[in-house]
Order: structure tokens, then C-alpha cells, then sequence
């Protein structure tokens, strides 16, 4: 297939913008080419995955593009980077990885990326609408623009997210075209009591079985309360984004291109077809723990980060309450929604009760523990199935109830009822 540029596109690579948009112009026709695509087309925004630290490459990458005069020209927001630049006494690596995180950090604000430094853009106050053309990267952020709010973006990676925010121009591939949106697995919720519908905790645990079992291919998911809120699709998205490779998924009913199981599925052919009940769930449930027993280190929430509604249920769970002295509790978050939780009067109760509020980066990707031994309680199947390998630490999972009561108890306190 050939591909077929437009005049701005060869005056871009030609480097009639600058050499840093040459270079990001060649990088994007390569994945054109690679992607079978005839042409490229306009994206409104970028989100930049690349700006948390992984290795001298990287840095070297992005600091190349701001010798080059590089300059994103559309309006791109920065994950989370290696850094609490609001909380610098969080950090407990070591100086050269921090000062190289700061620098990889400063290139990306150089480019002129906005510091959000959020892993949920989709949180912030201007996000894409329907069928809007977008470049995310971040494997949570892309699932809840696909699913929840019916833009389109391809699964971006660390560089060709920068390429697409220096060009605006992406290949017009992938799941910004119609027919790589249908759905090629179902999974059934079948027999699970309305309690069980009903509350957040099925979402993470759902997501991580949906993700183990469909891999890349794109699910439906029937059976779902109507009330799933965004928190909700958030958890269940991150989580199959984690376990799976999964970039979109559809909750008939729910999701803006799913009014149907039909719609969602169009002409697909339907590959995998599974019924999800409470034995299911159960065993998915018990796949994100690695120990129940044992001293509990430290609690982690907010992965992806939390969102107002989630601090002000937080705050309601942490009122009087006292965080054991040898518990270490972080909520992880953005500065916008940091700011609104504040303005709403939901920080006081959650820091009078010891919790401590991560801004800028995340838990389980940067060094923030102050311990490792012992066990790591999350509500976040991100956290569950990523902070084994990248932490070296055991985790349970549980409810954000349970990790409230686990910490102040100082022991794993876990609420079977539901799962029983």
C-alpha cells in the first residue's frame, strides 16, 4: 500500500519546521508504513507516556528534540514522570535517578507539554468528545478514551507519542478506523448477586480476568450494572489494560458505542465467548493477591490516579481514623484533582488520619516505600499486577474499605462477605 502524504506533511519532513519536527515527521511515516496505512490524518491532543524515566534513551531522545527546537503544536498533556515535584521528601531513590528523572521531566515541559503529570487526563477539565481523533499513550488513559469516551487513539508508545504532538499527524490505522473497533470477545455476566453488580470492587477484579482471557482482541462485556460510573470503567479498563492487552473494550449499555451487543460486535467475528460468574470472579479475585498473611507494609490507591469523587468517599472511610504507626498509606493523584479535593474540604480528614498524598508520579513506578518486606495492600488491579515485579513486594487486594480498615488496624483486614 502506498502511502500518500499531504504538502505539509513532506514540507515537515523535509524540515521546513524545524529539525526536531523533520525527525518526528519520519518516525510517524515509518509507523505509517509498518501499519499498512494510505495516509496520515489530524489529532487534537497528545498525552506523553515518555516523560517518566526508564533509561538513558529516552532522555537522550527528548533532549535531542529540545536541542532541535522541537515544539508540540497541539495541546499535549505529561504523564506521570519520576518525581513528586510537590512532595520532593517522598522520593527515597537514588540522586542520579532523580536527577536524571527532573531533567527528562524539564525537556517535556521544554517541548511545551502542559504539567499535568497525570496518568488520567481523561480527569482533566478539557478531554476529547466522540469519535475525536487523539495520540495517548499510557495504557490506562487510552482504554477509558476508546471505551468511555469514544475518541480514538491507537496504543502510542514512549517516542511516537512526542512524534505525533510535534506533527500533529498520526497513521490513520488501527483503532482510529471503524472497523478495528468492533468487539471479537464476549464475556457474560451470569448469576452474580446484585451486591456484587453493585459495587466498585467487581470492576478491577472483572478487568483483570477480561485482560487474562482476551489478550489484545477487543471485549464486550454484558450484564453490567447501568449506574457503572467513570471511577467504575476506570478500574475495570486500567486493569485489562494490565493483565491483557486490551486498548478498548465495550459495556453494553454503557459505553457510547455499545448501545447494543450487536452494535458492539458489527461483523466481528466473535473468537472467545465466556460466561463470567462468582466462581470466575472469585478465582480472578484471588489471582491479584500474592500473600494474605503476614506484616503489612504499606497501602497504595490511586492507580489510575484518584479522582475527586474517590477522595471524598476516601475521606468519608478515613474520618476518625488512625493510621498504624507502622503502615505507610499513599493516595497517588493529579494536581487538578488535588486542588478540587482540597477546595472541597476532603484532604483534612484523609492527612489528619496519616494518609500521605503522591502527586506527579505513582507508587509502583517510582522509589516511594519506605519498606518492602512484609505486604502491600491496593485496591487497584494495576497495582496488583504490576507492583510484584516492579517493587519486589508482596500484595493483597482488597476493598478501598478494607485497605482503610487494614490501616488502622496495622494487620490485613479483609471483608469476605461479598466474594463468599
Amino acid at each position: 500500500m502506498t502511502l500518500t502524504l499531504s504538502d505539509r506533511d513532506h514540507a515537515l519532513a523535509a524540515g521546513e519546521h524545524g529539525p526536531a519536527a523533520a525527525l518526528a515527521m519520519r518516525i510517524i511515516t515509518r509507523l505509517a508504513e509498518a501499519n499498512r496505512a494510505d495516509h496520515l490524518i489530524d489529532v487534537t491532543s497528545a498525552h506523553i507516556d515518555s516523560c517518566l524515566y526508564h533509561g538513558e534513551a529516552g532522555l537522550e531522545f527528548a533532549e535531542r528534540l529540545v536541542a532541535d527546537e522541537g515544539r508540540v503544536v497541539i495541546p499535549t498533556t505529561l504523564n506521570v514522570g519520576t518525581l513528586d515535584l510537590l512532595h520532593p521528601d517522598l522520593f527515597r531513590g537514588d540522586a542520579d535517578l532523580a536527577e536524571r528523572g527532573r531533567r527528562l521531566m524539564a525537556a517535556y515541559l521544554a517541548l511545551g507539554g502542559s504539567p499535568t503529570w497525570t496518568c488520567a487526563p481523561y480527569q482533566l477539565e478539557q478531554r476529547p468528545g466522540l469519535g475525536e481523533h487523539v495520540a495517548w499513550a499510557e495504557s490506562n488513559a487510552i482504554v477509558f478514551a476508546n471505551s468511555v469516551l469514544g475518541a480514538r487513539t491507537e496504543r502510542y508508545g514512549d517516542f511516537i507519542d512526542i512524534c505525533a504532538a510535534l506533527t500533529g499527524r498520526v497513521p490513520d490505522a488501527g483503532l482510529h478506523r471503524d472497523e478495528h473497533r468492533r468487539a471479537w470477545s464476549v464475556f457474560r455476566l451470569e448469576g452474580v448477586p446484585n451486591a456484587v453488580l453493585e459495587t466498585e470492587d467487581l470492576y478491577p477484579v472483572l478487568g483483570h480476568l477480561i485482560g487474562r482471557q482476551t489478550g489484545v482482541f477487543i471485549p464486550a462485556i454484558t450484564g453490567l450494572s447501568l449506574g457503572a460510573s467513570e471511577d467504575d470503567l476506570k478500574a475495570l479498563g486500567a486493569a485489562a489494560a494490565s493483565s491483557g492487552g486490551v486498548a478498548m473494550f465495550h459495556a453494553v449499555g454503557i459505553t457510547p458505542e455499545a448501545t447494543t451487543l450487536a452494535e458492539a460486535t458489527g461483523a466481528a467475528e466473535i473468537r472467545l465467548d465466556v460466561r463470567v460468574g462468582m466462581d470466575e470472579l472469585r478465582r480472578a479475585r484471588d489471582e491479584l493477591t500474592t500473600r494474605s498473611d503476614g506484616p503489612l507494609t504499606a497501602i497504595s490507591v490511586g492507580t489510575p490516579h484518584f479522582s475527586v469523587a474517590e477522595f471524598e468517599r476516601l475521606a468519608e472511610l478515613a474520618s476518625g481514623t488512625t493510621v498504624h504507626r507502622d503502615v505507610e498509606f499513599y493516595v497517588n493523584t493529579g494536581r487538578e484533582e488535588l486542588a478540587e479535593a482540597a477546595a472541597a474540604g476532603h484532604l483534612d480528614p484523609i492527612r489528619r488520619a496519616g494518609i500521605e498524598i503522591l502527586t506527579d508520579t505513582c507508587a509502583y513506578v517510582t522509589p516511594i516505600l519506605r519498606r518492602r518486606r512484609g505486604v502491600v495492600m491496593t485496591n487497584s488491579g494495576k497495582v496488583a499486577y504490576y507492583a510484584p515485579g516492579n517493587l519486589g513486594v508482596d500484595v493483597v487486594f482488597g476493598s478501598l474499605a478494607d485497605c482503610v480498615a487494614s490501616a488502622e488496624a496495622g494487620r490485613i483486614v479483609r471483608d469476605e462477605s461479598l466474594w463468599a
